[in-house]
């Protein structure tokens, strides 16, 4: 429909895998997953529900009557009860059993974890095939100088491969937090009203051991290794700041890239793709605007404001539960995971096309590796018996002449000309041009791409050769 609001996220930028994971079928399928769990458990520690009735409840697991459970929810203004009474009136013998014990949190909170643990896995999936792209166009620019930049100033050499390096440890960093937050995560279970059991403790008739033991099965038959040991009413929202953090991570390593990419694009060193028939600028023809890389910064962005949202939400429950959570949840998780899924969709793009432009480069590594090769020069000079006070001096002068002709007159940097002319240095241009060969200025640089690779990143590539994916952009 074109005359209501939507989400960007969800209709222009997020891929449908992941808005598959955050959608109404998924999650009202899983609270049936979640009720056919909870009386399957049930049944194996001893109550009285029969095979018949859970093969009733899987038969209708994937087909829910959603008009029934709609018109249900207007009249008793609660979701969870709406479905369990649509559940019930397609499983009429397993009605009864339906969840038995539960509290709505058992199916929503259980839900939540469940989704996001999926989620994040889709996330990782692609981390992960952007640090391939990535390592790929390292390995093939390990050896190539260029200019290195701080305070986006010229700089000591570096090499190409090395800054992709650079990018690529940050996101090393993100997979690292992804993986803690999944090796720890916890299913709510079935802790009740204010998560002390009571329920379960009277369906049991006061077997402490088999509540427990019903808390473990869940999580072990939904495939978590454990769930949380105490809770309220729900599980702490904690999780979901610890969870929305690492998407905020990831958010910053995505930006880094994207800002370096924009500052190459303006000194036309690197480009990020730019399709046959794509349009830079309604105005400006000629323009080829870093689009892909101003997109993932403005998406990254309302990740990393996002991310207050849960940990505000977080410090403000009260005791057992309040029920402000909720709706601030149905917005802040489901869209930050569907940014960080549009901005990895983006990088994985980018990082699979990038243009290099050598002679370009190549140019402003000549331009500034005069100033930069002024204590080679002397040292050599020296070599040849000069005096190493007055070719200071020298080189001092000739250096500020050689700035001024650049910034005053926009002429070439002339330094070298000014050197091999001045018979204090002994130096021929050949001479000059030797100690200005650029490999001779990026220090390990190679060396560091090639170990840093092979040590570190292509272990872990290794271990997820199946996830490496490619991504489509819808626009």
């Amino acid at each position: 429909m074109k005359d209501i609001y939507e989400s960007p996220l969800n209709s222009r930028y997020a891929s449908m895998e992941m808005k598959e994971l955050f959608s109404p079928d998924k999650k009202f399928k899983t609270w049936r997953l979640l009720w056919i769990t909870l009386a399957k458990a049930e049944k194996e520690l001893g109550l009285n529900i029969t095979d018949e009735q859970i093969e009733e409840l899987e038969k209708y697991k994937d087909d829910i009557n959603y008009d029934v459970a709609a018109e249900r929810e207007k009249a008793v203004r609660h979701d969870v009860m709406a479905h369990i009474y649509a559940y019930g009136l397609q499983c009429k013998k397993a009605k009864p059993v339906i969840h038995l014990g539960a509290t709505s949190c058992y199916v929503g909170d259980n839900t939540d974890i469940i989704v996001m643990n999926d989620a994040l896995k889709l996330v990782r999936k692609k981390v992960i095939s952007v640090i391939s792209k990535l390592s790929d166009f390292a390995l093939k620019y390990a050896s190539m100088p260029t200019l290195g930049f701080t305070h986006f100033q010229a700089a000591q050499l570096t090499t190409v491969g090395k800054r992709a390096c650079l990018w690529i440890q940050e996101l090393m960093m993100d997979v690292e937090n992804i993986d803690f937050v999944l090796n720890n995560m916890r299913l709510l279970g079935s802790k009740g009203t204010t998560g002390t059991q009571a329920s379960f403790m009277e369906l049991f008739d006061g077997d402490s051991q088999k509540v427990k033991k019903l808390d473990m099965l869940i999580a072990e038959k939904l495939g978590f290794k454990a769930v949380f040991p105490v809770s309220g009413q729900t599980y702490t929202r904690k999780l979901d700041s610890n969870v929305i953090n690492v998407l905020s991570g990831i958010a910053q390593s995505c930006t880094k890239f994207s800002n370096d990419m924009r500052l190459l694009q303006h000194l036309k060193e690197m480009e990020e793709p730019f399709e046959k028939e794509q349009v830079g600028s309604s105005a400006m023809a000629y323009k080829r605007n870093p689009m892909r890389s101003e997109r993932i910064a403005g998406l990254a962005r309302y990740i990393m404001v996002d991310s207050l949202n849960p940990a505000i939400t977080a410090s403000a429950q009260w005791f057992e539960r309040t029920l402000d959570d909720s709706a601030n949840k149905r917005i802040s998780i489901p869209e930050a995971f569907l940014a960080a899924d549009a901005i990895l969709n983006i990088y994985i793009n980018v990082a699979d096309n990038l243009v290099v432009y050598p002679k370009v480069i190549e140019k402003h590594i000549l331009d500034e590796l005069p100033f930069m090769a002024t204590e080679n020069i002397m040292m050599d000079a020296v070599k040849l018996g000069g005096d190493r006070q007055e070719l200071h001096e020298k080189i001092r002068m000739h250096s500020m002449a050689a700035a001024r002709v650049v910034k005053e007159q926009g002429g070439k940097n002339d330094l070298i000309d000014r050197i091999a002319a001045d018979p204090a240095f002994k130096l021929s241009i050949d001479d000059l041009n030797k100690i200005l060969a650029p490999k001779n200025f990026i220090g390990r640089a190679p060396e560091q791409v090639k170990e840093y690779i092979s040590e570190y990143v292509k272990p872990l590539l290794d271990e997820n050769i199946d996830l490496v994916d490619k991504a489509e952009l819808n626009v």
